[in-house]
Parts: structure tokens; sequence; C-alpha cells
């Protein structure tokens, strides 16, 4: 595998955490390395698991050098019916799709509710998650509805000028609307309030039937990825996610 200079963190973590990610070991067994002092912090032993590991500081082991693997961003089809969770003692969850080594490691990037499927992010780089869910950052997430009727006439123009959700101080930020038939609609927000596809489409009167995530910001879902099934992203579906522009 390849490793990336010990150097290169993305951002300060517990020496416990990466000791465990640079090693493969379990998180148990990481703190009882760094107990027993094997482990070195810029050449000095360290036995606080808490210890925060800081970029460019040097961590050893048995005089070799620890390196955090290369990030992980994977893009998964989720299935209706799957939990946006990283465990549940009664229902499976999107993370139970991955190999358990990967799961392990990633965190999901946002949500989608148990009845909603489609394009779901994943990765171990909490600062791309972060720019990628930041209401302040915006970025757009494209969904198809269908409708369990026809939509109102003004249906348009409300959305954009921004509805105001029952129990909500705020109303929400404009949202686009396509109409592809009589009931099936393309719908993109640039936030991600609880439920807030299915309740924009409540305040309007009408009722979702289906709702699958088709794209968050540049990046499409890969229609060769089946319910369940996921890829790593490259890095140029890495940056369209973050830039907004689609793909060519």
């Amino acid at each position: 595998m390849d490793r990336r200079p010990a150097t290169a963190l993305r951002q300060a973590m517990r020496l416990d955490r990466f000791v465990s990610h640079a090693t493969g070991l379990s998180r148990s067994q990481a703190r009882a390395l760094i107990r027993r002092g094997d482990i070195l912090l810029d050449g000095l032993a360290v036995t606080d698991a808490g210890r925060q590991v800081a970029e460019a500081q040097r961590v050893e082991r048995a005089g070799a050098t620890l390196a955090l693997p290369e990030p992980l961003y994977l893009m998964l089809n989720k299935p209706c019916g799957v939990l946006s969770a990283t465990s549940d003692s009664a229902q499976q969850t999107v993370l139970s799709l991955l190999p358990a080594t990967l799961a392990a490691r990633v965190h999901l990037v946002g949500r989608l509710d148990k009845e909603t499927s489609g394009l779901l992010l994943l990765t171990d780089d909490g600062a791309w998650s972060h720019q990628v869910t930041s209401p302040n950052h915006r970025c757009p997430k494209t969904y198809i509805a269908q409708l369990a009727e026809p939509l109102i006439d003004d249906a348009e123009r409300r959305l954009a000028q921004g509805l105001q959700l029952r129990n909500q101080k705020a109303p929400l930020r404009p949202a686009g609307l396509r109409r592809l038939d009589a009931v099936r609609v393309q719908i993109t927000i640039t936030e991600g309030r609880y439920h807030q596809v299915r309740r924009m489409f409540a305040a309007l009167g009408n009722r979702v039937v289906t709702l699958h995530r088709q794209r968050i910001g540049g990046l499409v879902l890969d229609d060769r990825l089946r319910p369940g099934q996921w890829r790593a992203l490259t890095a140029a579906e890495r940056a369209a996610v973050l830039s907004g522009q689609a793909l060519r």
C-alpha cells in the first residue's frame, strides 16, 4: 500500500489513532504500544495515547518512521432500506456494505434517510468532508423525485423564492426544479436540513414516493454501480465535488 509521508497530516490527531491507522493495529493494540513506551514522537517516548500529533512531527516504532495511508474517498450507491449510520443493533447500515478494513477508517459525508437511494460519499479526510457538508460552502445536491401527483403550476417560483417549512425559523435557500414528466422531477438544493426534500414537496401539497440522489457538486453517481456497490473516486472527481463543475 502506498503511504503518505508522516509529516503529511491532514489535521492533528490523537497518537493512538495515528498509530492505529499507520500500522493497521486496533486502537487498543496501539494504546498498549504507547503505554509500553514503544512509540517515539520526535525522538522521545510518549506514553499518553491522547497526545496530539501535529504536522511535521515524526512518529517512530522500533526505529522505523510510521506514515499514514493515502486518504480514502469513496462513492457508494446507497440502496433503499439501509441506514446512513456507522452502526445499528437491529438494522443494516451503509458501512456494512464495505470491507471491514475500509469501514473502520471512513465516515459518512452527509447522510441519506433510510428510504432514499443514490450517491453517498465516504472518506477519512475530515477537512474535505467539512467542505462538502458545511452550509457555508453551499455544495449543491441534486435528486430525482417521483411524486404522488403532478406538481402545482407555480412550484418553480415558490422553490426559487425559498420555502418556509413548518417549525423552521428561517426559510430555505432557493432551490432549482426541472420537471421530467408529470410526476418525476429533478430538484437541486444547497443545504441539508432534516428530510428536507420530502418536507419541501409536502409544503407544496404533494408527497414523495421515491427519492434518489443523483449528484453532489459536480460529481454524478456512476451508473455502472448497482445498489450497494462502491468504488474509489479519482482525483478529478474529488475536485469536481467541491468545484461544482461536472466532468466532461
